[in-house]
């Protein structure tokens, strides 16, 4: 060791670094890191939306028209750029939101300085720093203890152990743990990349796989195109050589079916639909961790709440107390409870409320058995006055027939009965001899709109349950407050084996008390096995287990650290309305993009079927690239983007692939019998390239007009508003913007009457392909 380099063996727990002792370590390099953040990085977000294969292949056929001369058919690269430009966009606004909510969500440490107390961010912890530890936080570095009466440790992050270990002075702890009871100081002995939450980064957010069906289903699509878009790209370019068409309309005629087989503005609008609403939940103050996360959330079906925080607002009030030792006044017992939960310090609401109402403590404690969630008490001896213990009364005593009547009276009531005891004999593992004092009745504070947010839900198609570590009579009570149906079908879990089948639990029971960390966990795996799509909410370290095992976690901001480490979306305000907020907007993304995706596929389809088509015809390809833009934009692109932004809150129907038989097939083969049947006319009349080419692309708008008008089907205002105006701008392009797009003028007999007596025809054929492709599909594959 250096001379002047601090030794932290010598740092008092009590007085903690100077500043100056501070800026040495800062300057030496003893400094923590600052945490993985939770969004891309601006590099890598332009990385991820530039260099894209479609992008390269955008790139490489913009060269190969820039050879022909043809540079008005460069076009379709200005649109890729857009589309480029308007990802990175939306993913950086988003970014720069999510950011800034997830600052709001971070829990500060508790440090000693100068012999005072500081809150700093964890990146700003040093070496030696002495940092005071609740119940519910997670150690943010590895240390070891300096001071404590005694507290207990989840270290199941690290050793996949969940049975709580008890810590005191000297023992070490390790960063990605967290207090599960008690109170303490810890010296930070390592920080930065040497300790091990980081050598083992995010841990607990990685080993959750994300239910992203749409997603998981586009990427699989992008993935076959690009295994067939370049060899028959070349296979196309080849045959149009051979079949004796010019070098520079082959490679016209290439570019067109290439770029018409790209679907990038699906991966467009599914990226951009994501961020925006990454970025409107933000807004409403709703941190999303992973946009995967939206989807999964949308097909939530069954929802788990923790009482505590969810439905009620974690704040607990003294209600009353109830003598039952009448050789103790009210004196007595309120020094020997004030002592207690003094003495004790936890800092849950439990104690705080009483507290609050306890504030005197005469006595010290010379014992300590803090409180946990597994044992459902804690207590203490105090002085020469004895041991005494307080928690839930079936955890430390033996009722008799009458207190089991009272305290099942209490609870039915919705009041959180508190029992205080004296006992012979205390330690961590069990108590004996227990002597009932009094009942203390706590009561909980329900958020003002908790019944009408569940009310919504119910009317969504999704269930509830209530997952509760209190007694389940009181949470069933306040289930009945609320307006949880089939609140009375509770069970208290102390009374269930570790055999029982969970899965028949979960069909029975709606109300769950008195479950244990690992039970909550075994509930929400039952629920996904008989079939449940299952989020869970919490706010407490007795619901990590549950938050890890379920599809959706949902924390509150106001709960511990390590519950919103691992959660999928953290409520800022902890405002349980928000709920609402979150699944809409989950329903909302994804069942736009499964009802306007579709859209897409259909240039995808014909291009590669007029590509194979082709193949075998010595004649030029239908489109030129420039051609395909007023169809891309005005019949599919701007359309589907005002569609993904509308408000749409049903339940999922999934009807991506049901889509793409009604409507995606039937349009694909609409088109390509009717670029066919235009080249037919056009040999028989005579008719120039131009002029076919142009009603090729009539007609082919047209078609994806209808199939427009299929996927807004049930109309209202805006989608009859969307429909109208992509027609309304799409016929002057003929119009007006002929020569840009290579069309020829409409009023002419060739193509106004050619093209008016095709499109009053699509509507009849488009119904008829699709009824053969439904008979088809039921006759062979009986679907």
């Amino acid at each position: 060791m250096a001379d002047d380099q601090i030794n932290i063996d010598d740092v008092n727990p009590s007085e903690g670094l100077t500043t100056a002792e501070v800026k040495k370590q800062v300057d030496d390099g003893y400094k923590n890191t600052e945490p993985k953040p939770l969004t891309k990085s601006v590099k890598q977000i332009l990385v991820e939306n530039v260099f894209t294969l479609f992008n390269v292949i955008n790139v490489v056929l913009g060269i190969l028209v820039f050879y022909t001369g043809s540079y008005i058919n460069m076009l379709f690269l200005v649109i890729a750029i857009a589309n480029t430009a308007i990802g990175i966009f939306q993913e950086i606004r988003s970014k720069r939101q999510v950011d800034k909510m997830a600052l709001l969500s971070q829990s500060k440490v508790k440090v000693r300085r100068n012999g005072e107390n500081e809150l700093i961010q964890p990146d700003q912890i040093v070496l030696g720093d002495i940092i005071e530890l609740d119940r519910g936080d997670q150690v943010p570095v590895d240390g070891v203890i300096k001071e404590t009466k005694g507290i207990e440790v989840d270290e199941s992050q690290i050793t996949g152990e969940s049975s709580p270990i008890e810590k005191n002075d000297g023992n070490q702890v390790t960063s990605g743990s967290f207090l599960v009871s008690g109170k303490a100081f810890m010296l930070a002995t390592k920080v930065g990349d040497e300790t091990f939450v980081n050598t083992i980064t995010n841990q607990a957010k990685t080993d959750k796989s994300k239910n992203s069906v749409l997603i998981s289903l586009i990427k699989k699509i992008i993935k076959i195109l690009t295994i067939i878009i370049i060899p028959l790209g070349i296979a196309l370019f080849v045959s149009r050589l051979m079949h004796g068409v010019s070098v520079n309309n082959a490679i016209l005629g290439t570019v067109a079916a290439m770029i018409g087989m790209i679907p990038e503005g699906l991966v467009l609008l599914t990226s951009v639909t994501l961020a925006i609403s990454a970025y409107h939940l933000a807004k409403k103050r709703v941190l999303v961790r992973d946009l995967s996360s939206i989807e999964t959330l949308a097909r939530v079906n069954t929802i788990c709440l923790d009482k505590t925080g969810t439905i009620t607002s974690g704040e607990l009030k003294f209600n009353k107390l109830i003598k039952e030792a009448p050789h103790y006044d009210d004196q007595q017992i309120a020094a020997i409870m004030g002592s207690l939960v003094n003495e004790i310090d936890d800092n849950n609401e439990t104690a705080s409320a009483l507290k609050d109402h306890f504030p005197d403590h005469p006595y010290s404690a010379t014992k300590i058995v803090p409180f946990s969630s597994a044992r459902k008490w804690s207590g203490a001896e105090l002085d020469d006055k004895g041991q005494y213990v307080f928690g839930a009364p079936q955890f430390i005593l033996n009722l008799n027939d009458q207190q089991q009547k009272e305290v099942q009276h209490y609870a039915e009531q919705g009041f959180r009965v508190i029992a205080l005891a004296k006992v012979d004999q205390l330690d961590e593992d069990r108590i004996s001899g227990s002597e009932l004092i009094a009942l203390i009745l706590i009561t909980d504070v329900i958020r003002p709109n908790a019944s009408d947010t569940l009310q919504y839900f119910y009317n969504q198609g999704v269930d509830l349950k209530v997952i509760s570590g209190d007694d389940p009579v009181t949470v069933s009570s306040i289930a009945k407050r609320v307006g949880i149906r089939n609140y009375s079908d509770y069970v208290d879990m102390t009374t269930i084996g570790d055999d029982a089948n969970y899965q028949d639990l979960v069909k029975k029971y709606v109300v769950f008390g008195r479950v244990k960390p690992d039970q909550k966990q075994r509930l929400i795996k039952a629920l996904q096995e008989n079939g449940r799509t299952v989020a869970m909410t919490g706010d407490g370290v007795n619901d990590l287990l549950a938050l890890k095992q379920s599809d959706c976690g949902i924390a509150m901001a106001s709960g511990s650290e390590s519950v919103k480490s691992i959660a999928d979306f953290v409520i800022i305000d902890s405002n349980f309305d928000a709920l609402i907020k979150v699944l809409n907007e989950g329903r909302r993304v994804i069942n736009n993009i499964d009802s306007i995706a579709c859209l897409y596929l259909i240039k995808t389809m014909f291009s590669i079927m007029l590509s194979v088509i082709f193949l075998f015809f010595a004649r030029n390809y239908p489109f030129q690239p420039i051609q395909l833009t007023p169809i891309n934009d005005l019949m599919v692109g701007i359309p589907s983007f005002l569609l993904a932004l509308e408000p749409n809150y049903r339940a999922l129907k999934d009807k991506f692939v049901s889509n793409i038989y009604e409507i995606s097939l039937p349009a694909a083969l609409s088109v390509v019998f009717y670029i066919l049947v235009i080249g037919v006319i056009g040999d028989i009349l005579g008719l120039y390239t131009s002029i076919t080419s142009s009603l090729s692309v009539l007609i082919t708008g047209v078609i994806c007009w209808l199939a427009l008008i299929m996927v807004c089907r049930p109309f209202n205002r805006y989608k009859l508003l969307i429909v109208i105006l992509s027609m309304t701008l799409f016929l002057p392009v003929f119009i007006f913007l002929g020569k840009i797009f290579s069309l020829v003028t409409i009023f002419t007999w060739s193509v106004g009457g050619i093209g008016l007596l095709l499109a009053l025809t699509t509507d009849f054929s488009f119904v008829g392909i699709q009824k053969c492709v439904n008979l088809i599909r039921h006759q062979f594959f009986n679907k």
